[in-house]
């Protein structure tokens, strides 16, 4: 198997989790400016990936199952982290618990997905989905008044649009897939989906 372009970012994003959260373990302004650099950065190779996937004919299945687990892992570690921090205010914990319980019915859907041989690439609702969060967690993980800008005020008002978006998106993800899952749940002999 061999690695393209848009995979090694792909990787190279889902390392910049430990380090996200190794960041956030320390509530001052100087680790959160950190985190926030490492995060952005990691969001720039989310667009660059998926622009080089396209436009230079580099995608693949193995992109397309490692892009959304990359973005989940990186999204939803910064978010327990700021639920987490000891520092106030904070990100409310009913807010992460629906974003991530979101992530993982989606992530359970693309299983059922790929045990009947498809692979289900991110709706549209999705990306719209992903763009709010991360501009949203930007701005939380900056956390602190900057030039007369509230970033944790600013982050949490758009956490609250993105939030109302996953849901969205994650119903229109079930939908969609409404046929797949009621094929996939008829019994197949001694066969069963792996999640």
């Amino acid at each position: 198997m061999t690695l393209t372009t848009p995979n090694l970012l792909t990787l190279l994003r889902m390392a910049t989790v430990p380090l996200v959260v190794y960041l956030l373990l320390f509530p001052g302004p100087l680790p959160s400016v950190l985190a926030a650099a490492v995060f952005f950065i990691a969001t720039i190779t989310d667009f660059l990936d998926g622009y080089i996937a396209r436009n230079y004919g580099s995608d693949s299945n193995l992109g397309k199952f490692l892009d959304p687990i990359a973005d989940k892992l990186l999204v939803n570690a910064a978010l327990i982290m700021l639920a987490a921090m000891p520092r106030t205010p904070r990100v409310p914990a009913w807010m992460v618990v629906v974003l991530v319980s979101r992530e993982v019915l989606v992530t359970g859907l693309r299983a059922v997905a790929a045990s009947a041989g498809q692979i289900m690439v991110a709706e549209e609702l999705g990306k719209y989905k992903m763009v709010l969060q991360s501009v949203a967690i930007q701005g939380l993980l900056i956390h602190y008044t900057y030039f007369h800008v509230d970033f944790f005020a600013g982050g949490m008002f758009v956490l609250c649009i993105a939030m109302v978006v996953s849901v969205w998106s994650g119903v229109e993800y079930f939908i969609s897939a409404a046929g797949l899952i009621g094929h996939a749940s008829r019994p197949q002999g001694s066969k069963r989906a792996a999640i």
